[in-house]
């Protein structure tokens, strides 16, 4: 999945006092676009992001926000794409293209994905959402604060689920595709934000039932995953359906669902999201031998 960066890991400890140097990685940002210079072709295409000193010169540098480390390199946000404009040689594009044209490795990708995360965060929390007054950067903590009313703002992440619906007697999960228009179509599983007031297995169940119009059982954690150009933390789940399998498909939702066996499973392409990793887990474990 894409935080899989062993040996390299992502040090998201905020450093109040860090100053840019050379050759440090700034990302700037436009809503879900990243300025990257791309570079190359299948199968060994990539991106490069500007660096301090090489593309990014001292005029912006006391602009620059520190936001992490990742494999031992530094990352700075830029000030928002048309108060700094891009560096020469550079080009915002959107992070789905990034994937889809399966650039760069999970540690470039894990990178833009929390940059993106945070980017939004600070755009999101300019005014105090309480007295309204404009919000300061706190002097020690990854938060926004109120001058006026003390208020204090921390990063959001969105809890979400992922759900791999299985029939186990008949050898197949669910697939679905998004509604056209939403997202590329590539075949994804069930998925869809907890609500207030529940519990992630009782988001299992709604999402199955609103989107499938099944009931399921034999509720299991998988594991999770951060997926920051959505702001979410994911968490994924096993299911059994209960009952009678037949789908009832929200289109407003959805713009396919079917029930697939083992070896009519694709996967997405890549190996970077949780939904992946399942339902390629599923179908190698339950292919026929």
């Amino acid at each position: 999945m894409i935080q899989d960066i062993a040996p390299a890991r992502l040090a998201n400890e905020y450093l109040p006092d860090a100053t840019p140097e050379l050759g440090d990685v700034v990302a700037f940002v436009r809503g879900q676009e990243v300025a990257v210079r791309l570079v190359g072709d299948a199968p060994t295409a990539t991106f490069e992001l500007p660096r301090v000193g090489v593309d990014v010169g001292e005029a912006l540098l006391a602009d620059l926000t520190y936001l992490f480390e990742i494999g031992g390199e530094r990352v700075w946000l830029a000030p928002d794409c048309g108060r700094a404009e891009v560096p020469a040689g550079f080009e915002l594009t959107h992070n789905r293209t990034l994937r889809l044209e399966r650039r760069g490795t999970h540690e470039q990708m894990y990178l833009v994905y929390t940059a993106v995360h945070l980017a939004g965060w600070y755009a999101s929390n300019r005014f105090c959402g309480t007295c309204g007054t404009a919000l300061r950067r706190h002097d020690t903590l990854r938060a926004m604060e109120c001058p006026s009313c003390g208020a204090l703002v921390f990063p959001r992440l969105n809890p979400a689920v992922i759900v791999c619906v299985r029939d186990p007697e008949r050898n197949r999960i669910v697939l679905t595709r998004y509604a056209a228009g939403r997202y590329a179509p590539i075949d994804a599983l069930v998925a869809g934000f907890v609500e207030i007031g529940e519990t992630l297995e009782e988001c299992v169940r709604r999402e199955v039932r609103e989107e499938l119009g099944i009931s399921v059982k034999n509720i299991e954690y998988y594991k999770s995953q951060p997926w920051g150009v959505a702001g979410d933390v994911l968490a994924g789940f096993w299911c059994d359906v209960d009952g009678d399998p037949t789908l009832h498909m929200d289109a407003e939702e959805l713009g396919r669902a079917a029930w697939v066996a083992p070896e009519d499973i694709a996967g997405q392409g890549d190996d970077l999201s949780l939904t992946n990793e399942m339902m390629c887990r599923w179908r190698d474990e339950h292919a026929a031998r």
